[in-house]
């Protein structure tokens, strides 16, 4: 008979308090009023000054993981200050939350009081020349040649169609084989440069920059993580590698919804306020202690894929390089990528646990390189194996008896979508994919507004099932 579902969540339960060390934990300072006022301002600025959406719009339809539809009637009506690119929420006690776009680094919620953020912004250029003026995958221009015949083109379209059923909110939809674009749909004011919500996306791009660092030989996937908070004698957490962070099996003490005992009236979660506290992210994520022993539990917590940016802040600057073009050094110049937007806390951390935006082209060129063992023209970008490791099921849950979890990356292990169990990808709130099909060298993104997220899902798995049946089967 098979396990029902409170009997799983259970068995999750009392397994993890079977390796439960006695540590305490502390709530996040704070109300919880002021930290959906800053996720919504938050979320209003990059709506409107890097996505270009409309305010009306993007208050009624984007956004909802740090602030909460039913939360905003509360908060009013944002302020949107077009010339000093500043976004205004109102809390019900007169306290206002600012968010303001600043430099390449996207918009920062700022503590409360202040004007400005504590780093010096930096505007951030892409090397590449016009996308205009050179093919894809490293530009816009179509490739030369025919659509690939041995793919059934009428179904391709009806795919189309049946991911942009008008109840999922679908905003762009890109299909490549083989590295080729076969199906491309983008919503209404939406293009193939708009930037758009990709929220938890950015773990996985987290665990691309990780790759690079190791590739360079800055690290090692199997060696203990030098944060330097735990460096002191006999601090248990020394003992984290960063393969255990990227399987976020840390262990590290936190509250998040997916948590299996998550108490939704309990405390304002860690996992929210690593976004929406504008403090410095780094520091409150490393500081936080050991609940299990790292590798034992696997838990979807922000503080693993936060202490990878830590990681890579770290190295970048211990070789005296810049911190915030890195991501477009190291990785979006050499593939292609041009419209991502990485936003920061107010200490100028990266906070690509979810908090970037990026077209749809781009999260394709993104998941090809995955497709591509991580090498792209001729170059190995990531190390060899790399591949392998984000898109095999962590150990720790496996131990769970879940296997849906790999490096930063979630993997198809459950069934999810009806695509082969090999099937990896990357997942945001809202309704954001870039699913991997190695079997069929199928890459297949979908973006969408949050609002339509459960619609846009189920039009998605629609979508991937017509895909299937027109394109061939490339290996096992």
């Amino acid at each position: 008979m098979a396990m029902s579902q409170d009997d799983a969540r259970q068995q999750l339960i009392e397994r993890a308090k079977s390796f439960e060390l006695n540590t305490p934990y502390v709530p996040p300072p704070g109300d919880p009023m002021e930290h959906y006022a800053s996720g919504y301002a938050k979320i209003m600025c990059s709506s409107v000054f890097i996505s270009g959406l409309e305010p009306a719009f993007a208050a009624e339809n984007v956004g909802y993981f740090t602030a909460p539809y039913e939360v905003r009637a509360e908060l009013g009506i944002p302020k949107i200050d077009r010339e000093k690119r500043t976004v205004e929420v109102r809390m019900p006690n007169g306290i206002v939350r600012i968010a303001k776009q600043v430099g390449s680094q996207g918009c920062v919620t700022l503590p409360i009081g202040r004007t400005d953020v504590f780093f010096k912004p930096t505007i951030v250029k892409s090397a590449l020349p016009d996308p205009k003026s050179q093919q894809w995958p490293m530009g816009d221009l179509p490739p030369p040649g025919d659509f690939p015949p041995q793919i059934n083109r009428t179904m391709i379209q009806q795919a189309e169609e049946a991911a942009f059923d008008p109840r999922g909110m679908t905003a762009a939809f890109v299909v490549t084989y083989k590295g080729r674009i076969i199906a491309e749909r983008y919503g209404k004011d939406i293009t193939s440069t708009t930037p758009l919500e990709s929220w938890s996306m950015g773990k996985s791009l987290s665990a691309t920059l990780m790759g690079v660092l190791i590739k360079q030989g800055m690290y090692d996937l199997w060696q203990p993580a030098p944060i330097p908070e735990w460096q002191s004698p006999g601090d248990p957490r020394a003992k984290i590698r960063i393969a255990d962070i990227l399987h976020m099996s840390s262990g590290l003490r936190i509250r998040a919804p997916l948590d299996p005992d998550f108490d939704k009236n309990g405390p304002y979660p860690d996992h929210y306020y690593l976004y929406t506290g504008s403090v410095d992210s780094f520091k409150y994520a490393a500081t936080r202690p050991l609940q299990w022993p790292p590798n034992t539990v696997g838990r979807y917590r922000n503080t693993d894929p936060v202490l990878t940016n830590y990681l890579i802040r770290l190295a970048v600057e211990k070789r005296h390089e810049d911190y915030h073009s890195f991501p477009q050094r190291a990785l979006f110049d050499k593939i292609g990528i041009r419209t991502m937007v990485l936003d920061t806390d107010p200490y100028g951390n990266f906070l690509t646990q979810g908090y970037d935006q990026g077209s749809a082209r781009d999260w394709a060129r993104l998941g090809n390189l995955y497709l591509q063992d991580g090498v792209w023209n001729g170059e190995r970008i990531l190390p060899e194996g790399y591949v392998k490791f984000v898109s095999t099921i962590a150990p720790a849950w496996l131990a769970d008896k879940r296997p849906i979890y790999g490096g930063f990356f979630w993997i198809n292990g459950d069934g999810n979508f009806p695509a082969p169990r090999e099937s990896f990808y990357m997942d945001g709130a809202g309704g954001q994919y870039v699913l991997i099909i190695p079997s069929y060298q199928l890459v297949i993104v979908r973006l969408g507004h949050y609002k339509g997220a459960d619609a846009g899902d189920e039009a998605l798995k629609k979508a991937i099932k017509i895909i299937l049946e027109a394109v061939p089967r490339v290996r096992s």
